[in-house]
């Protein structure tokens, strides 16, 4: 099989490379940042097609990480478990489009939902903590004898001479690399809190206090958020993290006092949709792979077989 180079080491990159080198493909990453230091460990990071689109598309991948991640979990060292939650809403809704993804959803009863909000959806989700499944992927990867490479690019152009074959799955880094203006930050602050009694997952995009959501993972809980476009800046502003908390308080009054532990800030990869293509280069191909939004981590197992798929189309 060919090499290909796969560039960005974050959980689109990983999952890629590995589902390449499952297909007998020689893969390396190159990437900027090594995968701690990617956007991707700072993800909540709960099952949910958030902020991707077009919904036609993300709703097959979404369902394919789904069931990836559901098998993963038996695994303890995938850092992966399922927990029950809620997504709330201060009317009406209608179904929602991703229904067909979930197993187990249903609508919320009235005694479900806290006071201000008239409707809601129950289900089952895995949810994830990145640190240890970021690893997990690294080591999976490497098992299959795949390497990570730490090289800053400039374009793809730079790949795409030492490989015929490059998967891009630079996320923020495209608008650079892949001269995409319309890949945009989304700016997502969190704070991350000792779990304690907190087991169940709540999410609230339209409440009247603002974006709020929490997600307990195994050991910790994660309280956010926000979704702020345009915004670059990743330094935690103080003030927005007592809104968090407040706002996560009124959904469930355990997080009011949850230990505070940590203070995290990651750009979400922006775009009107998700960009999953081949590009044929002069005599080279790039199969491009960003522009998931809020929903890295949910489309990656979906958008990696997709991956395989396009390169295999020769």
């Amino acid at each position: 099989m060919a090499d290909v180079i796969v560039v960005g080491a974050g959980v689109s990159g990983l999952s890629c490379a590995i589902r390449l080198r499952e297909a007998g493909y020689s893969v390396r990453i190159w990437a900027r940042d090594m995968p701690e230091q990617t956007v991707s460990n700072v993800a909540a990071a709960l099952w949910y097609p958030y902020k991707a689109y077009p919904e036609q598309l993300v709703v097959g991948w979404s369902r394919v990480s789904y069931n990836e991640f559901m098998a993963l979990r038996h695994d303890p060292a995938s850092g992966i478990l399922v927990r029950g939650g809620s997504e709330l809403f201060p009317w009406p809704v209608g179904e929602p489009w991703w229904r067909e993804a979930v197993p187990g959803y249903r609508r919320a009863r009235a005694d479900e939902l806290p006071e201000g909000y008239v409707d809601g959806y129950v289900f089952d989700a895995p949810v994830i903590t990145m640190p240890i499944y970021l690893a997990y992927l690294k080591r999976r990867f490497a098992s299959l004898g795949g390497r990570i490479e730490l090289r800053t690019l400039g374009s793809l152009a730079e790949a795409l001479a030492a490989c015929p074959l490059v998967v891009n799955c630079s996320g923020l880094g495209a608008r650079e690399l892949a001269a995409d203006g319309s890949v945009f930050p989304i700016r997502g602050q969190v704070l991350r809190v000792a779990r304690g009694e907190l087991d169940r997952f709540v999410l609230d995009d339209y409440g009247p206090r603002g974006v709020a959501y929490i997600i307990p993972r195994a050991d910790d809980c994660i309280l956010g958020g926000t979704a702020e476009d345009g915004q670059a800046d990743t330094t935690p502003d103080a003030a927005t993290a007592e809104a968090i908390r407040a706002r996560c308080a009124a959904l469930d009054a355990r997080a009011a006092d949850a230990p505070a532990l940590e203070h995290k800030v990651g750009l979400r990869p922006g775009r009107p949709t998700v960009r999953l293509e081949r590009e044929p280069v002069g005599a080279g191909l790039v199969v491009h792979n960003y522009g998931h939004g809020g929903a890295g981590v949910t489309l990656s197992w979906g958008c990696a077989a997709e991956v395989v798929r396009l390169i295999q189309l020769g």
